[in-house]
């Protein structure tokens, strides 16, 4: 194992140290334990759109920090470092393969292909990156010993080099639908949900024992949360990645989430700048438009980004979408000055790191090459330049901008001072390894995960309950079928969601059986398993149908009638989307009940079978509304709707 134990022994902390010591004369790093790092010191942050204020954030403020100390670290830091090196540490790149320096030989030969090295030291040693993002898909994530054991291996090779700086770790760790770190670590309900649960205690609560985990594993950047007010139903990129619809509910959880996140040592993000919640257009395939007007940005779109800076939000990343009221000009606000320095920097008064979404996405690769892309951001006010699909030709293009003068190197040194003062903040300077024990004692523990069932059972939300079918009874309604759609589960997460339901309802005194009818893709299920459906509901005490985002001619439509028309009592269940229940209208066949759990982890599915079974009572409230599917300028269903027992 790479590292992962680099805290067993005196000799090896002496030795980190002492390295970065040599990195920053007469600033020594204090001894720190294995816990994940504490909170850090405050930026200068405004409220709104304010002058600057020295006021410390609640949600960054480490009592005791040396600030004067970090300051005098990070200069001598810059001051001896070649271009290379300053220009690499705004990248952060992604990297195949489980361990640092002996991944895969299949993982070596997607590094050589894709970025020209075998493996994550490589990485580092050519291009001197400033932090690596941890992706299921590359093979980063298997399981968490394995995880801190590569967060060892990547930090041991960047304090080898000729300038010792530790590297920012991230990932995105949104949950609900985006779970980049799965079982066993602790799992909690997704942004919509938590909206539906409308406690920022609650959301606090989540993002601080999610951050103490991340910590644990070695990641310091959490791309979370979701700054975006999700106003249009047909989003299809943001949906129930957002805490709702309603701008100051949002804020309000956005900020919990910024001093939970920190609170523990983990930098958490914002995303996405200016504003991504009323699209049609899912950028990583096309570039979004947003036609709200200046007054409408305002009202919709910013109170979130305000209320992150306001709680010392260390990063905030841009969105690569137009949006012609903030800046008139053909280009995406990622690579708009107008928008980043504009309105972020200067009417926001945002002092803190900017990192762009994915630079392999479609939406900011439409207009200009890939060398050209990483330019032009950093022109307009970014810091870190994330995941460009060709690291060498992003880098060799911010190079020679700065040798031809376009980009000065006072300029680079700007971005990166706010990159390395985030990594201070985070504990990097002090401590930047993680042990089993942290592992051990933090990661995936009963106490987190009885908290995080908590939370859940507060974001259920009931929609209907015609004659008050629900709770069913294990007297009454014994014999129970679940059945419907089997999403393929986020990363890591189980399922699928019947088994899950199943086995839920089963521990409860039921006796429930799963029959899954497809993955839900369009156009759902064959008449063929609707028809089995139909023939195993028959004689059931009740039958739970999931459901998964139904589109106007899916046959999910189908299933749920016939299942209404045997007689059985029928409860349903919206696995992500809760605007399902508004395509399940007309006399005769609508279901007895009708649930939304805004994501089909298994922590929702296990909550909403404990709401089901009456152990505990719906608190969940709509935190977006559902119109009606006829006529979407009348609402079916308001923001705040939720029913109870």
């Amino acid at each position: 194992m790479e590292g992962v134990r680099v805290h067993t022994t005196t000799s090896r902390r002496a030795l980190l140290t002492a390295t970065l010591a040599a990195a920053a004369a007469g600033a020594c790093g204090a001894p720190t334990n294995s816990s994940p790092a504490p909170a850090a010191p405050a930026r200068r942050t405004t409220a709104g759109s304010g002058g600057p204020s020295a006021t410390p954030s609640r949600a960054t403020t480490q009592p005791g920090r040396d600030q004067e100390r970090d300051r005098r670290r990070i200069d001598e830091l810059i001051g001896r470092m070649t271009l290379d090196q300053k220009i690499g540490q705004l990248f952060v790149m992604r990297v195949y393969g489980h361990s640092a320096t002996r991944p895969d030989p299949a993982d070596v030969a997607a590094n050589r292909k894709d970025i020209g090295v075998d493996n994550a030291a490589e990485l580092i040693a050519k291009y001197h990156v400033g932090g690596v993002m941890y992706i299921r898909w590359a093979h980063n994530i298997r399981d968490p010993h394995q995880v801190a054991a590569l967060s060892n291996g990547i930090q041991k090779a960047a304090l080898a080099a000729s300038v010792p700086v530790p590297v920012l770790l991230s990932t995105d760790q949104e949950y609900g639908t985006v779970a980049r770190i799965g079982a066993p670590a602790t799992l909690f309900p997704g942004a919509m949900a938590l909206g539906a649960g409308g406690s920022a205690a609650d959301a606090r609560t989540a993002a601080r024992t999610a951050g103490a985990e991340l910590a644990a594993l070695g990641i310091r950047q959490d791309y979370a949360p979701i700054a975006d007010v999700n106003v249009n139903p047909a989003n299809p990129v943001i949906g129930v990645r957002s805490f709702g619809a309603d701008p100051k509910a949002v804020a309000r959880l956005v900020a919990a989430q910024v001093e939970g996140y920190q609170s523990a040592g983990v930098a958490a993000t914002a995303k996405h700048f200016p504003g991504h919640g009323d699209t049609s257009v899912d950028s990583h395939v096309g570039l979004p438009r947003i036609t709200h007007s200046r007054k409408e940005w305002e009202r919709l779109d910013a109170p979130p980004f305000r209320a992150a800076i306001e709680a010392g939000i260390d990063s905030i990343m841009t969105a690569h979408l137009l949006f012609p009221a903030l800046d008139p000009a053909d280009d995406p606000a990622t690579l708009s000055r107008p928008i980043l320095t504009g309105v972020l920097r200067e009417e926001l008064g945002y002092d803190g790191v900017v990192v762009t979404d994915s630079l392999g996405m479609q939406g900011v690769r439409e207009k200009y090459g890939d060398d050209r892309v990483p330019v032009l951001a950093l022109k307009a006010g970014v810091d870190q330049l994330l995941n460009p699909p060709n690291l060498s030709r992003a880098f060799e293009g911010v190079r020679k901008a700065v040798r031809a003068g376009e980009l000065d190197e006072d300029r680079i040194d700007r971005s990166l001072r706010r990159v390395l003062e985030l990594k201070a903040r985070r504990g990097l300077f002090d401590d930047p390894y993680t042990s089993d024990r942290a592992v051990n004692r933090t990661v995936g523990t009963r106490e987190h995960r009885a908290t995080a069932d908590r939370i859940a059972e507060r974001t259920t939300t009931l929609i209907t309950n015609r004659g008050g079918l629900l709770p069913l009874s294990p007297r009454r309604h014994h014999d129970l079928l679940v059945v419907g759609v089997d999403a393929a589960a986020p990363s890591g997460t189980g399922g699928p969601p019947t088994a899950v339901l199943a086995r839920a309802l089963s521990d409860l005194g039921f006796k429930a059986e799963a029959l899954p009818t497809g993955t839900g893709s369009a156009p759902g299920p064959s008449p063929e398993r609707i028809e089995a459906s139909v023939a195993a509901a028959r004689g059931r005490d009740a039958v739970i149908v999931a459901t998964y985002d139904i589109t106007p001619g899916s046959a999910q439509r189908t299933l749920v009638a016939r299942l209404v028309a045997t007689g059985v009592p029928v409860v349903h269940l919206a696995l992500r989307d809760p605007y399902d229940i508004a395509r399940l209208g007309g006399r005769g066949t609508e279901p007895g009940a009708s649930l939304a759990t805004y994501c089909w982890t298994d922590v929702e599915l296990r909550a909403a079978a404990r709401v089901i079974a009456g152990r505990v009572t719906p608190r969940g409230k709509l935190p977006v509304a559902v119109r009606r599917a006829d006529d979407p300028s009348r609402v079916l269903y308001p923001i705040g709707h939720g029913l109870g027992y």
